[in-house]
């Protein structure tokens, strides 16, 4: 699998949040994911599933191996959402598209309830649009990849 890192000096927060350089309310530690609250929640069970590893954004999952990883995102962003009380049936969850993603490093939204947000929020995390991707796309896209 070809993932770009980050060299030890980064000025990526996410990294940082991850390493513990910088602070951050991580809510679930595994060996390749982190979950953390995101600064800006768009509801009130908003999180950021995040790959320890450092990959640039959603682009950069092109081949069938990122398929594993996209899944461990979206498991572990829901159950966070499940254990802190949210509703896994009422949730989006996606990825901002370059040049609308705000911290280079790929990060999942993972946001319940999804009824709750607001008339801006449901903009900014609009499903299919060219600025934000759900899973359901990045997955299909992952398939046809295999071909």
């Amino acid at each position: 699998m070809h993932i770009l890192q980050m060299s030890a000096g980064s000025n990526c927060i996410f990294c940082k949040i991850i390493s513990g350089e910088s602070p951050g309310e991580i809510l679930l530690n595994d060996n390749e994911t982190v979950v953390f609250k995101d600064i800006k929640p768009a509801a009130k069970h908003h999180y950021l599933a995040v790959p320890k590893e450092h990959i640039i954004n959603v682009n950069y999952l092109t081949s069938p191996e990122h398929k594993d990883l996209l899944e461990k995102l979206i498991t572990n962003g829901k159950r966070v959402v499940e254990e802190r009380g949210g509703d896994i049936n009422d949730i989006i969850l996606g990825f901002h598209c370059p040049p609308f993603n705000s911290i280079s490093h790929l990060h999942l939204h993972v946001i319940s309830p999804k009824s709750d947000m607001g008339f801006f929020s449901k903009l900014v995390f609009k499903p299919n649009t060219w600025w934000f991707q759900t899973v359901d796309g990045v997955l299909e896209k992952l398939e046809k990849s295999k071909i």
